[in-house]
């Protein structure tokens, strides 16, 4: 008798994770396929590092193979685009991507796990693609390193997100967030202050950082906010809150759609954190596009949908621990239903935290662990600590080291010593 199948729709943080987990927890009681656009997973957090710290092309340290981890847990991998699904046929249309001109194929499915990420909306930033810069992928990575190295004369630097756009159906599980992820951010005008320090070119009241929200990265807990702000004031950084969103660049710099520009020669944007086409107006998305959850992350209608990560509704801000950790509830979910776990320790939901560690340039970082953005009591900072810039890098090798498959006491560790050393 056939096993059930099932189909992991993306393949980086959550995506894989999660089908390791799944086969982890399920054992050999499923067949797993996972389809993704690439073959690597693209490790995001340390780009910045690579770029500023190391002068080096990120996309020669940043990229991990997935297919052969993927062949050694029997998960089959498909390299292609999803093109669309239809939840009541259980079926996924993809395209394989490896060469173009390929051929649409549709793949069937039991259980489907939606990891997919969004779309990093900067094709709708006017101006950007003439006069922007960022560091969410090897590709923007290796263009601001370049452009910092052949051209920035050393004038104005602005640092900030445009709008999120985050759907109003799970208001009653998460917060509303006015930007999708202001970690990055935050990250920049650290590292820019100390990239303009080692370079000759100034100090950091050169840099203006602005927020579209009332309190630049709100969900890191008010407190530990109110403590990086003073920070960064008494070196100098300028702060503009309630930018409401970017209108457009220009070679000046950036006009915010509350009416007020910014002067700056370097412009270094985060986008809107938007779902992917093919998913909106779909029966399990909300109102923006997003995939409905419970906190199980199980879709509440179609029991056989799952979703985690940055694709689903419930996990803002769009954050790499919250995909660890809902890669592994879907999981917990799976084997659940296949008799592999028990009900008492599947359905427990996972702790939402918020939990960061960020560069500052010098071999420093900061550290924040917080959880009052979700009603706790818990807010942790530290600022400038070399140990955390350690753990940090330390966690990226330990990941491409072991495939993904980070122990399950390394988060915890990491956050004990990032306390306590």
């Amino acid at each position: 008798m056939a096993k059930p199948h099932v189909l992991v729709l993306g393949g980086n943080f959550s995506g894989l994770g999660a089908a390791q987990k799944i086969r982890e927890y399920a054992r050999d009681t499923v067949d797993i396929t996972l389809i993704d656009r690439k073959n690597y997973l693209l490790f995001v957090p340390n780009i910045p590092s690579e770029v500023l710290d190391y002068d080096r092309n990120p996309a020669l340290t940043m990229h991990m193979d997935i297919v052969k981890p993927l062949e050694e847990d029997d998960i089959y991998f498909i390299q292609g685009e999803v093109k669309g699904f239809d939840v009541d046929r259980q079926t996924v249309e993809y395209v394989p991507t490896e060469r173009p001109g390929a051929a649409a194929e549709t793949i069937h499915y039991d259980y489907v796990v939606f990891a997919l990420g969004n779309r990093l909306a900067y094709d709708d930033i006017e101006g950007f693609a003439e006069y922007g810069q960022t560091v969410s992928d090897t590709y923007y990575g290796e263009k601001l390193r370049r452009y910092l190295r052949n051209e920035y004369k050393g004038g104005p630097i602005v640092i900030g997100s445009d709008f999120f756009h985050q759907g109003t159906m799970s208001q009653d599980l998460v917060p509303m967030a006015a930007a999708a992820c202001e970690g990055p951010p935050v990250e920049m005008v650290f590292s820019m202050a100390t990239w303009l320090k080692n370079h000759g070119l100034g100090n950091p009241d050169k840099i203006t950082v602005f927020t579209p929200g009332d309190t630049i990265a709100e969900d890191a807990g008010l407190g530990n906010v109110a403590s990086i702000l003073t920070i960064a004031a008494k070196a100098g950084v300028h702060y503009k809150n309630k930018a409401q969103g970017i209108r457009r660049l220009t070679k000046d710099g950036v006009e915010l759609k509350d009416g007020t520009s910014i002067e700056a020669e370097l412009k270094i944007i985060f986008p809107d954190w938007q779902p992917h086409e093919f998913m909106k107006n779909t029966p399990i998305v909300d109102d923006q596009g997003f995939v409905l959850t419970d906190m199980t992350m199980r879709h509440p209608t179609y029991k056989n949908v799952f979703a985690c990560g940055d694709a689903a509704a419930v996990v803002v801000p769009k954050l790499g621990y919250l995909a660890h950790i809902t890669g592994d509830m879907v999981a917990k979910q799976i084997a659940m239903d296949m008799g592999r776990m028990d009900p008492a320790k599947a359905n427990i939901p996972p702790h939402f935290i918020v939990n960061c560690l960020g560069d500052m340039g010098d071999k420093k970082a900061f550290f924040i662990n917080s959880d009052s953005w979700y009603g706790g009591t818990m807010e942790q900072l530290k600022v400038g600590s070399e140990m955390v810039y350690l753990l940090k890098s330390q966690y990226k090798e330990m990941f491409f080291r072991t495939k993904g498959k980070v122990p399950d006491w390394g988060i915890p560790l990491a956050n004990f010593m990032a306390n306590n050393l």
